[in-house]
């Protein structure tokens, strides 16, 4: 080749790149395990400060292996279930359907048979560390079975260790974004099972942690992830832009989750400003540091790489670069923070985190003190927070209301209406997960019916009133790649079999009342009364069922062909029955639900279990009775403005035609009168 010929070349090259921008986040791959050794150093060097891992002065000492092996398998465990999760919700959400998508499932599968192996490994150094057991002691493989079947905490991490080989052979089996959508539920219920074990219960404000723990849990898992997901796939420069601004999305969300968590985490276990002084403390200082800078370039993202995707073409390959050059930097410092937080999870904090010495009954069951007793000032003023879903009722207010911000700046109206019954609902359901209803809901049945009524019957009236189907559907666009945002889920949900069948008014109906007795006289209840992911699955299962049935019966929404008004009602009616002759059952019942809950509580104000449970059957009935009044008003009301419609309708059309119509039905009376007549006139003859 001759020097011409190679400057060509060369200059064709470069033109080719800079055109086309960086084909492959050469950055990103060379940061993915320089991040691992970050982490592993960050660890190294946070543990030898504190002290989390030397040797045991006054217990037997595991051995050097187990100390230092079990944080630093604890690391791979949770980059690797970062990694999976990222990868899921990339295929779920981010990326266009085709290889990508096939592409982060293989990602997930093999990070998640990676998360196995090291969850198992952790498992056994965590039952040595835990009992002081060295790993070559005589007995220890019985002690582990043991462990594993019988205590608690070793049943969970077993669980963990299960759930995560279900995960890899899941996604690896599974294609496109609704197997990625259905496998990510997965590492999630790992993630509520793990934040289950991250502070003792009967500890102090146990539940307050473990809702903070599974959103900082969940949050990080998939900020982090996500991230690192972006280089494994290997994003082609064709989709890098809309990944990257989908991700950017996300990722501020997750930042905010991670850091109400972590202060709310940090709050309950340093206890005052004193606790800053101690190990834990500046450990934690540290961690703050490192995500205000993970913040710091999240912002540099949003304003200089996200900020620059819609300009022209070098400029925006230029921003494209900028962002994986960006990324490799907070991919190592996301390692770092994962180091620091696995030893400050090893660090004693400034507040224990044991079981509290002399607890109450109320405490040995629930995990926190037993309420005062109620009054109608207390049921408004009483807090027992649940993290997560007060985050979730705060972050739906912001979306709702940006969502018809978005609307008015291109034009367009929005009922205020509907948006001040979407804040209500939130509200409403903030009080009934945080407020006085929680607190003393897991305390007495009867406040828990209370619970149960308003999320499955009042929180869906202001929901279904809001029409949140319809300003999604007019507020966000449509995606042209073939990915799935929440639009595109939506539509989804709402045309599938499954949609349509649940939607179905008989089906919603039967859901409705019949739940009632499958949730109470069955374990379910049970497992939302004990643990915290069954509480949730609870929260969420009563207001979804509520608002399918609300939403066929008064709903703005789109959803199933509604049956007519009669129906409606008929429906209604036969529902309110089945909560009346649910109600009754409990009032007159003398056999205790839940009695190792509810009747172990020790109690010295109210009735007695049994008869706070029959005054739960009072509250089914009672209270119940509002919101099926309301929902019938309004199916009254929705009958009568499609009367109206109607005979509006019919007037213009008869303006249009002069009334066409009715000459044509007189003309037809007038035809049968004469037939008639004709008739009688050759029967006479």
């Amino acid at each position: 080749m001759n020097p011409t010929d190679a400057r060509n070349s060369t200059s064709s090259t470069a033109r080719t790149s800079t055109a086309n921008g960086p084909t492959s986040p050469s950055w990103l791959a060379v940061a993915l395990p320089t991040a691992g050794l970050v982490a592993l150093a960050a660890l190294v060097a946070a543990g030898t400060f504190s002290g989390a891992f030397t040797s045991f002065a006054n217990f037997a000492d595991p051995g050097v292996l187990v100390r230092w092996g079990m944080p630093v398998a604890t690391v791979v465990t949770e980059l690797a279930l970062a990694v999976t999760v990222g990868s899921l919700a990339l295929a779920a959400c981010v990326l266009p359907r085709g290889p990508l998508v096939d592409r982060a499932l293989g990602v997930a599968g093999v990070s998640a048979g990676l998360w196995t192996l090291a969850a198992l490994v952790q498992l056994v150094l965590r039952f040595s560390w835990s009992t002081y057991l060295p790993l070559d002691a005589q007995g220890f493989g019985p002690a582990l079975m043991e462990y594993v079947s019988t205590i608690s905490v070793g049943r969970t991490y077993l669980g963990i260790v299960i759930v995560a080989a279900v995960t890899a052979a899941v996604a690896l089996l599974v294609r496109g974004p609704v197997g990625a959508l259905c496998t990510i539920a997965l590492p999630l219920a790992a993630l509520g099972m793990q934040s289950s074990t991250g502070h003792a219960a009967g500890a102090s404000s146990h539940d307050l942690a473990v809702s903070a723990l599974f959103l900082h849990l969940g949050g990080a898992a998939l900020w982090i992830g996500g991230l690192a997901a972006i280089g494994l796939v290997g994003i082609r420069h064709a989709t890098t832009s809309d990944v990257i601004r989908r991700y950017s999305e996300i990722a501020g969300w997750c930042f905010a989750a991670v850091a109400v968590s972590g202060l709310v985490s940090a709050w309950i276990r340093i206890g005052s400003l004193d606790g800053l002084a101690t190990d834990y403390g500046l450990l934690l200082v540290v961690k703050v540091v490192l995500l205000i800078v993970l913040g710091g370039l999240g912002w540099l993202h949003r304003s200089t790489v996200v900020a620059r995707l819609t300009a022209g073409t070098a400029t925006r390959n230029a921003a494209i670069g900028l962002f994986w050059r960006l990324a490799a930097v907070e991919v190592g410092v996301m390692g770092a923070v994962s180091g620091v937080a696995v030893a400050l999870g090893s660090t004693a904090p400034p507040v224990p985190d044991e079981p509290i010495a002399d607890p109450t009954p109320a405490e040995l069951v629930t995990g926190h003190p037993l309420p005062p007793e109620p009054t109608v000032l207390r049921w408004l003023t009483e807090f027992q927070w649940d993290l997560l879903l007060a985050f979730a009722c705060a972050a739906a207010v912001l979306v709702y209301v940006r969502w018809t911000l978005r609307l008015r700046q291109r034009g367009d109206a929005w009922p205020l209406g509907r948006t001040v019954s979407w804040c209500l609902g939130m509200v409403v359901l903030f009080w009934a997960t945080s407020g006085g209803a929680a607190a003393y809901g897991h305390v007495l049945f009867s406040a828990h019916m209370v619970q149960h009524m308003v999320l499955a019957m009042v929180v869906p009236l202001f929901l279904v009133l809001a029409a949140p189907v319809t300003l999604l559907m007019r507020a966000v666009p449509a995606r042209k790649d073939g990915s799935r945002g929440p639009r595109e889920w939506v539509l989804v949900l709402v045309h599938s079999t499954v949609g349509r069948f649940m939607a179905n008014p008989v089906v919603a109906a039967v859901l409705f009342a019949g739940g009632m007795i499958v949730f109470y006289f069955t374990p379910l209840f049970e497992f939302a009364m004990t643990t915290y992911v069954g509480h949730v699955w609870m929260v969420a299962h009563f207001t979804l069922v509520g608002y399918l049935f609300a939403n066929a019966l008064i709903g703005i929404d789109p959803g199933p062909a509604r049956p007519s008004y009669p129906l409606r009602l008929v429906l209604l009616f036969a529902t309110m029955a089945f909560h009346a002759f649910f109600g009754v059952t409990l009032m007159s019942g003398t056999a205790l639900l839940l009695p190792d809950w509810f009747g172990l509580m020790g109690r010295e104000w109210g009735p007695s279990a049994i008869e706070d449970q029959q005054k739960g059957g009072g509250v089914a009935w009672g209270i119940g009775e509002l919101p099926t009044l309301l929902l019938a008003v309004g199916v009254a009301f929705s009958w009568a403005r499609s009367d109206a419609r109607e005979a509006k309708r019919t007037d213009r059309k008869a303006e249009r035609d002069g009334d066409a119509e009715l000459e044509a039905y007189n003309e037809m009376l007038a035809q049968k009168a004469d037939q008639a007549v004709r008739r009688g006139e050759s029967g006479r003859a």
